[in-house]
């Protein structure tokens, strides 16, 4: 039998958290330890778990930095805990978020259970056509800012739990350590890659804005993912108005409101024609502007709706050049497919929620490349592009299933 320990903590809770874990795969820490490897000696590394955070001997290791290019430029850096750690992190979010989950507000929609990017943007289309403005904000590194003693504060707020506690401020102060081997202490903000870390930044926010908006500008609908929010409004007064009251609510909260990324937006359609600067935001990937649209009737009018962003089609661009579609002659086109095919899948399962036409335009650029691959893989297409369309599209018609793209019709035209 084992001694009696400083916490109530199960084998079975730290068994979950590993089932968790495994289910999301991810990489190794700064350990090098991989999955693969801690399944070797999967028991006895459970027990070591599960040992330490019973009697409160658990001490988070430094988190691995690792820099990851953004879209737009620029790198954002994701602190990678070790396998273990993401095992007792995981011990620690499964209690704790049980306690807090019930007191978020249904328009944060960030890492939450049952909600979805797609949920938050699609709640945004229908209220952009109830309210002629948006106030769009972007906080200054909202994961790298949130306020130790602050986030502590509603922590406590919410949780007697002593080991709950313990763990939190563990994790909150673990350092992070770069490639170098240089290891960075933490006195500000949560790492992004930890387990525990959006429950947290959720919390965070749900009292620096979400409850904030709801106590404060009650007629405003809001949504919010994580660090990406916007605010409706009826007029353009009243958006200027609300964000002036929010960059000084943010500064309380010791957070920034970012000067150039918090914009003002006309939702301009057809049955608004004002003038205005800013007649579009990009939410979630998605950018909200006038686009054409047909009624049930065949007429067109202009609606406000969301479709792919420009730097969401040039990362897509981006990733199939890098493919080297046309290095692949050795390859037959069924590997092609198998090889990209998930990738693929996941841009149309995300980006062909609303506005499929304008990822359709993007996705085409697959059949392009695979025309040029026909052209240097068969000499008889060589010199004849037409011949080469021509035998793609026979490929497309008997195996409309062999690309992802194919199977909801962006087939080669």
């Amino acid at each position: 039998m084992d001694k009696a320990k400083s916490f109530d903590i199960s084998k079975q809770q730290v068994f979950q958290a590993y089932e968790q874990v495994k289910a999301k795969r991810g990489a190794a820490g700064i350990d090098e330890v991989s999955l693969k490897a801690f399944e070797e000696n999967l028991k006895d590394n459970l027990y070591k778990i599960w040992n330490r955070l019973a009697s409160g001997s658990y001490f988070p290791p430094a988190v691995k930095a690792v820099e990851i290019p953004k879209k737009n430029g620029g790198v954002r850096v994701l602190g990678i805990p070790t396998v273990a750690d993401r095992i007792a992190q995981m011990v620690i979010k499964n209690s704790f978020e049980d306690k807090v989950e019930g007191f978020f507000l249904p328009d944060s929609y960030g890492y939450r259970p049952n909600k979805s990017a797609h949920d938050a943007l699609e709640i945004t289309r229908t209220r952009c056509w109830k309210s002629n403005w948006v106030l769009e904000f972007d906080i200054v590194g909202l994961f790298d800012n949130i306020d130790h003693e602050l986030l502590i504060k509603a922590v406590e707020h919410h949780t007697k739990s002593k080991w709950e506690l313990l763990y939190i401020k563990r994790w909150l102060k673990a350092p992070s350590q770069k490639e170098s081997g240089e290891v960075i202490s933490r006195e500000n903000g949560v790492p992004q890659g930890g387990v525990i870390s959006p429950v947290l930044a959720n919390l965070f926010m749900h009292y620096a804005f979400d409850q904030w908006m709801e106590d404060k500008f009650p007629k405003n609908p809001w949504c919010r993912y994580a660090d990406d929010a916007i605010i409706h409004c009826k007029t353009l007064e009243e958006a200027k108005a609300i964000k002036k009251e929010l960059k000084r609510r943010l500064e309380n909260c010791k957070l920034e409101l970012h000067p150039e990324k918090t914009k003002i937006i006309y939702c301009k359609d057809s049955n608004r024609r004002r003038n205005y600067q800013n007649i579009q935001f990009t939410f979630l990937g998605y950018t909200f502007k006038p686009r054409k649209a047909k009624g049930k009737n065949g007429n067109s009018f202009t609606s406000f709706l969301p479709a792919i962003s420009a730097k969401a089609r040039k990362h897509i661009y981006q990733t199939i050049r890098e493919w080297r579609i046309l290095w692949m002659t050795n390859k037959e086109i069924t590997e092609i497919a198998d090889m990209y095919n998930p990738i693929i899948q996941g841009w149309l399962n995300y980006y062909g929620k609303f506005g499929k036409r304008e990822l359709t335009k993007v996705l085409e650029h697959i059949n392009r490349y695979l025309v040029k691959w026909l052209r240097r893989k068969y000499r008889k297409f060589k010199t004849k592009r037409k011949d080469a369309e021509k035998y793609l599209k026979t490929i497309a018609k008997y195996g409309d299933g062999l690309f992802a793209h194919w199977k909801v019709g962006i087939k080669p035209s």
